[in-house]
């Protein structure tokens, strides 16, 4: 695996991107997240997530078209990086791996 690699919270927004295509954009990925997730997220940590993925080239961003619906402000959609997608493939290969070579999970006390 490289050097840059993602956490687990940059790993799920980065696949949240890649899930919503052209409604990639902070607010959705926000919704989106929590949804699944069931728990409440921080735009702020939606953010900073996304600026370090672009900064690490898992990411590019460009703006959408202004609505009305947001007073004149443009959305920055975001998509995923071929080298996002390689090792994103990379991870659930290796994830595979350890879930394959692990015993069988039950109830312990431990």
């Amino acid at each position: 695996m490289k050097k840059n690699r993602l956490g687990e919270f940059q790993e799920l927004v980065l696949m949240t991107v890649i899930v919503l295509q052209e409604d990639a954009y902070g607010v959705e990925i926000q919704r989106n997240l929590e949804e699944r997730l069931n728990e409440r997220l921080s735009v702020g940590a939606i953010q900073t997530a996304l600026k370090r993925m672009v900064e690490k080239g898992f990411l590019t961003s460009e703006f959408g078209e202004a609505t009305q619906k947001r007073g004149g402000k443009r959305k920055r959609i975001y998509q995923a990086t071929p080298y996002a997608h390689r090792v994103l493939r990379e991870m659930k290969d290796i994830r595979s791996s350890l879930w394959q070579a692990m015993p069988e999970l039950g109830l312990s006390n431990t």
